[in-house]
């Protein structure tokens, strides 16, 4: 058998990385694709290699040369590969097509080797690797039937959004018998450039000939096998994440800070949100707006903090809204709050962040598993000089809880000396009795202008994507300070909207927030029966687990994601933490709890 690689495209959306080297030239992780691919065609029974070069095909043919590593190497060139697309480069080898059976292969692929090993043990002579649907994929599609034959190719302007369930994608990876290139494929490539000319897809004329029902080509679906093509900058990154190794990997998923929907395969238990909320109707609500919202301006800062007081049912004097609660505490620690701050490690690090070290009196509990309360804060800051004093409540990444009556007391201590609270109420929905757990009540923001109240309407609303947040005061002065601190339009129609009809669902919400407790009941339990892995009480949304023996955390944290594609945070990348051998898992819904537990059980057995 023989390979034929494209590799003549300039790959234009690539910018700088294609100025002077065709796509295949690119490294990916420090490894340039071209040789990626020769490696692993060395693996298996690979007789020779055509290359079709175009674009910078000297630099190409200067780095791989005339034998490979002993694969021996047969050019050809395409001369006009700026004016013509890949059905023309593979015209171009057509003689070379039907003397072997081949497997054709564009340039611009990253693939796990499993892939290669799937299509030489196919016994079908003629195969086409596809995958199923995501939405980061794009070109030529393909109909499967039941018994996996091709039944039709779907060009991009044939596409349609209303059929995507049953679309798989051509990874561009296709395995051609001598006897189909020489009797079916090749003359109908011929054919079909002679009408419709040189600036096509290859792709096109697998269509024609699907159609026509003149061959038998098979798809091999290659499930959740790992791929990408890389066409732009954007996909050179994320491919770079997807084919890392080791911690690396993991350093490049937390670099993103989310946008984890570009990984369909991965199963998130890093970032929290209510799985439970918001419901199908009110999602249903947001897609029947959508072209609207879309093409129409939100509202301002008056109407959105008046939204935002009939959600909570506090004035809108005393709210703010934010894209996202992120910025709003980098409004209040960079405008409000000019002096030192308490701050409990380990926390949520968009506070300390935003803050200089040396305006920072932090405070690491000295019980076992980081528990704390007020009078051990009271305690500790008694004689240090702060200006404010951040209490997250339910913590966040321990999940200790302060219940309300001692909140209350600490907030009365903050007021003796002239002590700015700021509590961070972003996971109190999830805590035991939540509804009586907050303190974004109107009563107790009049009664206490000392107090600042900060809520993630992302986490347990279950709607991250919006990118929605509050502050809460009864300081008017200081809410009318970050309303002009902040852009006028600062949230989008869409969060608007969600905001505007949230109170209809009030009470789904209150239904998914008791759902909630009971799954995190259970959860637990099943955690607790994982060996080596002790499960801190919780009244947040997650669990940190304590891991005694057999692995670090880092080497768990690297295995759950290399091995079964799910994350979940290492405990030794927030301060405070460092040597504890701590993770954090987020509670999802039940059926993905359990297929955590099931892992775990699997790797601690």
């Amino acid at each position: 058998m023989q390979a034929l690689i494209l590799a003549a495209g300039m790959g234009r959306r690539l910018g700088e990385k294609t100025r002077n080297n065709t796509k295949c030239m690119i490294e990916v992780n420090g490894v340039r694709l071209i040789d990626r691919v020769l490696n692993q065609l060395k693996s298996h029974d690979i007789d020779r290699v055509v290359i079709v070069a175009g674009y910078c095909r000297e630099s190409l043919m200067s780095h791989v040369g005339d034998d490979y590593q002993g694969i021996p190497i047969h050019w050809i060139i395409n001369p006009i590969y700026d004016k013509t697309n890949n059905i023309y480069s593979l015209a171009l080898a057509k003689d070379e097509l039907v003397k072997d059976d081949t497997l054709l292969i564009e340039s611009d692929l990253i693939f796990e080797d499993e892939l290669l090993q799937m299509i030489f043990e196919d016994p079908r002579p003629n195969v086409a690797l596809v995958a199923k649907y995501e939405t980061w994929m794009d070109g030529t599609m393909v109909c499967i039937d039941d018994q996996n034959n091709i039944t039709n190719f779907v060009p991009k302007q044939a596409f349609t959004y209303a059929n995507v369930d049953s679309y798989y994608k051509t990874v561009n990876i296709y395995k051609f018998s001598k006897e189909f290139s020489r009797g079916v494929y090749v003359p109908f490539l011929e054919a079909y450039s002679a009408v419709m000319g040189n600036n096509e897809y290859y792709e096109q004329v697998l269509r024609v000939i699907t159609l026509l029902d003149s061959a038998n080509l098979k798809a091999l679906p290659i499930g959740n096998k790992r791929w990408y093509e890389i066409d732009d900058i954007q996909d050179l990154d994320i491919a770079e994440a997807l084919f890392a190794q080791g911690t690396d990997r993991m350093k490049r998923y937390f670099a993103r800070y989310g946008g984890y929907w570009r990984f369909p395969q991965l199963l998130d238990f890093c970032y929290l949100v209510n799985p439970y909320f918001p419901p199908m109707r009110m999602k249903d609500e947001l897609r029947a707006n959508f072209d609207v919202l879309l093409t129409e301006y939100p509202s301002g800062m008056r109407v959105n903090s008046m939204l935002a007081g009939k959600y909570f049912g506090v004035s809108s004097d005393y709210i703010i809204v934010g894209n996202g609660a992120a910025e709003l505490i980098k409004s209040l620690t960079e405008t409000a709050i000019k002096g030192s701050i308490g701050i409990v490690y380990p926390t949520f690090e968009e506070y300390p962040n935003r803050k200089n070290a040396s305006d920072i009196i932090a405070y690491i509990p000295e019980k076992p598993d980081w528990k704390y309360d007020a009078d051990d804060l009271m305690r500790f800051y008694d004689d240090k000089p702060i200006e404010a004093l951040l209490l997250v409540n339910p913590d966040n990444p321990t999940g200790n809880f302060i219940d309300k009556a001692s909140v209350m007391r600490l907030l009365a201590w903050c007021e003796q000396r002239n002590v700015t609270l700021v509590l961070d109420e972003s996971f109190v929905d999830f805590s035991d009795d939540w509804e009586t757990n907050s303190m974004l009540d109107n009563s107790v923001l009049e009664q206490h202008p000392g107090l600042i109240v900060v809520k993630s309407i992302s986490k347990s609303y279950g709607v991250p994507g919006l990118r929605l947040g509050v502050m809460a005061s009864g300081n008017v002065e200081l809410i009318t300070t970050m309303k002009k601190d902040v852009a006028i339009w600062n949230i989008n129609s869409f969060a608007e909207f969600y905001m505007q009809i949230f109170n209809k669902y009030e009470r789904q919400y209150r239904e998914a927030c008791a759902r909630f407790v009971e799954e995190r009941r259970r959860f637990a339990g099943r955690l607790q029966q994982v060996p080596h892995l002790r499960v801190l009480p919780s009244q947040a949304n997650f669990f940190t687990c304590v891991i005694e023996g057999k692995y670090t955390s880092t080497e768990l944290t690297q295995m759950l994601l290399s091995k079964y594609e799910i994350l979940i945070k290492d405990g030794e990348t927030k301060k405070g933490m460092h040597g504890t051998n701590c993770v954090r898992i987020a509670i999802r819904d039940r059926a993905d709890n359990d297929y955590l537990c099931d892992v775990l059980m699997e790797i601690f057995k």
